[in-house]
């Protein structure tokens, strides 16, 4: 693969900017992963436009299933106008804190999409769709181009926005929270903006211009969580709206990426494996696109652009490293993706995606948050298993004394080559000013140790995560990190095998367990191919239906399969009505099963015995997590504080600030 990439692109780099002079264009006659949108933490009088620039990110698919950052193009070396020397960006970065700093905490809002284009910043404000001039951004000066409630939907709030070339057209993908469909509109900018025309269910979507400065909108179209279909449309007088790609293996997903630079628009064709790449070129978008190489199991990689050269990163070589190949280079520069940040203890300012390459900041109140980073720090502990150092990350006020005697809320996912979530979150600051220890266990199964880390936590080692679980709670109770009685552990979907296998294997480690849309019922579930994400999913659980390994070795872990007679910790289980990721059907028969088994044990334990709670709460609506749920947010914070026998009511008075009740 690497000897034949870097092959074509010597040959390829004579033929830009046309593509096809010195190679034969091919149709696309094989050619859903993900929409990316832009998050930012914004306060509302002062725009963090350089340390909180607006970075792509990837919508979660199947149970949570991210495409990895690692492709994204924010890590590749492109050359930046005035590049600045990395003390003049620690000068930077120090400003930003300072500046930070002086903020009330309060004041802090989450912006769901906004993007800079020319002059203008295109962003969301109230249920409007509007844009302003940069230097007025933070401003009321603004104009209004849509009113989202033309859709009529409930809530509707913008996912992603995308900016014609030359400033005629914006699109805007908008959603509402209890729902995973899409709308994408197209609205004409001139001086009484006008919606040209919406499109239902986009995922990802993407602006180029050909040659006759003709905007064209290419978009993903996705049906029953499958993204298999690639269209293109024009406007205004030259109206066209044309389906040319249909991925036919259904076990694969289709995304658009626009290269950094606009010059090629790349149509990504993956599963959880394996993918291909197509070029479209950006001057020409109406001729053929060009496959860069063809799909070969095993094999991942991504493309970027520059300077009339490419840049492929892939995993052909060592499992955790990525080959950065290039035209100009006969010997291809290696990018190693293990990169971390390094934390100080007492840090002020806390990056807290320091597994990922977006910047999301975490405040303190004067001396009140302490980090230690485990398993990365030389000075550090780190949780040991079958000879692998399983990274955690741990919260805690830097005056807290006699730790042991804290609660401990633990953290997992471990899926999908997934990196466990550490954004800011309300709930979690508040409860580490009350008092609590927070705890991130980055487990195989994951990807924050590259390609090999989650290699090692899927298919038949799935149980590796489970035991990396274990050796992080118990490393963090000898740590002197709380103790059972007052030990918590959350998840959320896909994460949901690992906690409901551990209290299945190890419940007296635990008091109480909270879930979100968790995944319960591996076996039955993959072994039901009518399931919209059973075949993309293959990959990461096994074939049970045609893999007799598989299925037996689902069956020694899947939380289901697994409940007996004893002693559960309490547990509360959100899940949503009509959620087509995780069915409530799996959630239900687990829960019923769970409750059986803890009776059956409380009827032996005889008089006396206090059983567990097992609570499931079932919410309207058809979206997979809805992490800004109040409502899921005060329930699941109540159960854990009524389980410790804690009063709450500072934390509720202290989340008041951050929440609108």
């Amino acid at each position: 693969m690497q000897q034949k990439a870097q092959l074509f692109l010597r040959a390829f780099k004579y033929g830009i900017p046309r593509l096809g002079k010195c190679m034969q264009k091919q149709n696309l006659n094989h050619c859903p992963f993900a929409d990316h949108y832009y998050n930012r933490i914004k306060l509302r009088k002062y725009h963090l436009n350089e340390c909180l620039q607006s970075k792509p990110k990837i919508s979660e698919l199947a149970r949570n299933i991210p495409r990895r950052s690692f492709s994204r193009k924010d890590n590749l070396p492109i050359k930046q106008e005035n590049e600045k020397s990395p003390s003049e960006n620690m000068d930077a970065f120090e400003k930003v804190r300072t500046k930070l700093e002086t903020q009330p905490q309060e004041e802090y809002e989450i912006i769901n999409a906004e993007v800079k284009h020319g002059g203008f910043v295109y962003y969301q404000e109230g249920c409007c769709l509007v844009r302003s001039k940069d230097e007025e951004a933070d401003n009321e000066n603004y104009e209004v181009l849509f009113n989202l409630e033309e859709l009529k939907l409930d809530q509707p709030f913008i996912d992603c926005i995308r900016v014609a070339p030359d400033e005629k057209y914006v699109a805007a993908k908008i959603r509402t929270e209890d729902s995973e469909a899409s709308t994408c509109i197209v609205v004409k900018l001139s001086d009484q903006p006008v919606m040209e025309a919406s499109f239902p269910n986009v995922s990802s979507f993407e602006w180029v211009k050909d040659e006759e400065d003709e905007d064209v909108l290419f978009y993903t179209f996705q049906r029953n969580l499958r993204c298999h279909d690639v269209y293109r449309a024009t406007f205004g007088d030259n109206k066209r709206n044309e389906r040319f790609y249909t991925e036919k293996d259904p076990s694969y997903f289709v995304f658009l990426y626009l290269t950094k630079d606009s010059r090629f628009l790349t149509i990504n064709i993956m599963n959880k494996t394996t993918s291909e790449v197509w070029l479209i070129d950006g001057l020409s978008p109406w001729d053929p696109p060009v496959l860069i190489q063809k799909r070969i199991h095993g094999v991942l990689y991504y493309v970027e652009h520059r300077d009339d050269e490419l840049y492929i990163l892939t995993n052909v070589g060592e499992p955790t490293e990525f080959k950065l190949m290039r035209t100009a280079a006969d010997t291809p520069a290696i990018m190693n993706w293990d990169l971390f940040f390094t934390m100080k203890r007492n840090t002020k300012v806390v990056d807290l995606d320091m597994f990922k390459d977006h910047c999301v900041l975490f405040l303190k109140h004067s001396n009140l948050l302490y980090v230690n980073v485990i398993g990365l720090a030389d000075d550090s502990v780190r949780s040991l298993k079958d000879g692998k150092l399983v990274p955690m990350t741990v919260f805690h006020k830097t005056d807290s004394e006699d730790l042991q005697q804290k609660p401990l809320l633990v953290h997992v996912y471990g899926a999908y080559g997934m990196d466990l979530k550490m954004n800011f979150r309300p709930e979690r600051r508040v409860l580490v000013d009350d008092g609590w220890i927070l705890a991130y266990c980055h487990v195989r199964g994951g990807g924050e140790l590259g390609l090999q880390w989650h290699a090692d936590g899927r298919l038949t080692k799935k149980l590796n995560g489970l035991a990396d679980l274990e050796a992080c709670i118990k490393t963090l109770h000898s740590q002197g990190f709380s103790q059972p009685s007052l030990t918590t552990l959350t998840a959320f979907s896909a994460g949901g095998v690992l906690v409901g296998a551990l209290c299945n294997s190890d419940p007296e480690l635990l008091r109480a367990v909270t879930l979100e849309a968790p995944f319960m019922d591996v076996l039955n579930t993959m072994m039901d191919t009518t399931l919209p994400l059973t075949l993309e999913e293959l990959e990461e659980w096994g074939n049970p239906s045609s893999d007799e390994k598989h299925k037996n070795y689902i069956k020694r872990y899947c939380p289901y399969q697994n409940i007996k007679p004893q002693h559960y910790p309490s547990i509360h289980i959100t899940a949503y009505e009509n959620d087509e990721r995780v069915p409530l059907k799996g959630i239900i028969n687990y829960t019923e099963k769970l409750k059986e088994a803890v009776a059956e044990h409380a009827k032996d334990m005889g008089e006396g015995y206090q059983a567990p709670n097992i609570i499931l709460d079932i919410q309207p609506g058809g979206n997979h997590v809805i992490e800004d749920s109040h409502k899921k947010i005060t329930a699941q914070i109540k159960f854990l504080y009524e389980e410790l026998g804690l009063d709450s009511t500072r934390v509720f008075e202290d989340l008041k600030k951050y929440l609108k009740f």
